[in-house]
């Protein structure tokens, strides 16, 4: 019989042997000094947030996070004593989700110490939400789902991803529900409204509240490539004619909603504004709600040193539907929002002006602010209760 305090020792070694072998630093270096505990982001019942990263060899660390109000320029961050944790904090910031990142020695990078992010067309940032605002907190109430769908495009010739909100008891696979299609704006992708528009939690808590009725929401991704800024747009879009031939069908068919024009509705931020307007007016006879927040139709305003736009303009290329007394009666709500410091104030004007001298019955707020998320939030709060009424 063997030895069983020998065949102990042996399975013992052999552990070590193997978590060596898995994890040479820390056996080999157990007695050095590990790194210093980082916390980041960290928010104080004040709404300070602070923002760390241990980077010890760098030379300069400096905190990106534009929608945070008074940061548009970044902030520099100091290292703190000699453990190479650089950090800012930023003083009572507004509750809200905000995006940010780390520009360290010049390189852009996602913040290590916090696992939570949010999609753009083209990179990720870390995300850091500030609570305290009720209409967006996540609360103690029953929340709906916020999943990823995978579908083919016909129109691209590839497969693409959505997000797809279902309400709270979708998921007991009774009866169907209306259907609105939210958009985002450029440089973002259709991530963005679940994540730093928090549009999942919005939904849930008017839900709540009685303040709005279950529905399902559709946020898919409105660039078809890179985007640039001023770039030349070209003459079919490909978001539009996807939308109609691929979107539509593919989740009007999957999910359980209703496929008539009263309980379908569309709004968009910015660009999604402008594909609200450049989907929703040729098809008119399929949507009772449309929003458009900080946007309107692009080039109503000539920009200086843009290009002269071609062809015929919008106002042109719609004026049957523009003049369809009938089309215009079944149009429930046509609602604008911009801020009054946002850039596109002006096209959001004149836009409003054109359907009013059509006969449109548009509602129009300017409200403080300018273009970003910490207006569209509250637009699509003050937008969702009307639908479906």
């Amino acid at each position: 019989m063997k030895n069983p305090n020998r065949i102990h020792v042996l399975l013992a070694t052999t552990i070590f042997a193997v978590i060596a072998t898995l994890h040479p630093a820390s056996a080999q270096n157990r007695g050095s000094t590990p790194p210093p505990p980082v916390v980041s982001p960290e928010i104080s019942a004040e709404r300070n947030v602070t923002f760390r990263i241990l980077a010890p060899k760098a030379e300069s660390v400096k905190l990106a996070a534009g929608d945070i109000p008074g940061n548009a320029q970044g902030k520099e961050m100091t290292r703190q004593g000699t453990n190479g944790v650089w950090e800012v904090t930023l003083d009572a910031v507004k509750p809200g989700a905000y995006r940010y990142n780390f520009n360290v020695d010049g390189v852009s990078v996602i913040d290590p110490r916090n696992p939570k992010t949010s999609e753009s067309n083209e990179n990720t940032w870390s995300l850091a939400n500030v609570p305290g605002a009720d209409f967006m907190d996540t609360r103690d109430v029953p929340h709906g789902a916020v999943s990823q769908v995978t579908y083919w495009s016909a129109t691209l010739k590839r497969f693409r991803r959505l997000h797809v909100y279902t309400p709270p008891g979708y998921e007991a696979g009774k009866g169907k529900f209306p259907i609105f299609y939210l958009l985002h704006g450029a440089f973002d992708s259709d991530n963005s409204w679940s994540t730093v528009g928090r549009a999942g939690f919005i939904l849930d808590n008017l839900i709540a509240d009685g303040k709005a009725k279950p529905m399902v929401v559709v946020m898919p991704h409105g660039h078809t490539g890179p985007f640039r800024m001023g770039a030349t747009r070209p003459a079919v879009d490909e978001f539009v004619q996807e939308f109609s031939d691929d979107i539509m069908p593919f989740v009007e068919k999957r999910f359980r909603v209703f496929t008539d024009r009263k309980n379908r509705a569309m709004a968009g931020l910015s660009m999604g504004g402008g594909h609200t307007l450049n989907i929703g007016i040729p098809h008119l006879d399929k949507f009772a709600y449309l929003g458009v927040y900080s946007s309107g139709v692009f080039g109503i305003v000539p920009r200086p040193g843009a290009p002269t736009p071609q062809g015929p303009s919008f106002e042109e290329k719609q004026a049957a539907i523009l003049d369809n007394a009938k089309l215009k009666k079944g149009l429930k709500l046509f609602w604008f929002g911009t801020g009054k410091d946002d850039f596109l104030l002006e096209t959001s004007r004149a836009t409003v002006a054109m359907f009013k001298k059509h006969q449109f019955d548009v509602t129009y707020k300017e409200t403080e602010g300018a273009h970003t998320w910490i207006v569209w939030r509250e637009y699509l709060n003050e937008f969702v209760p009307q639908l479906f009424r």
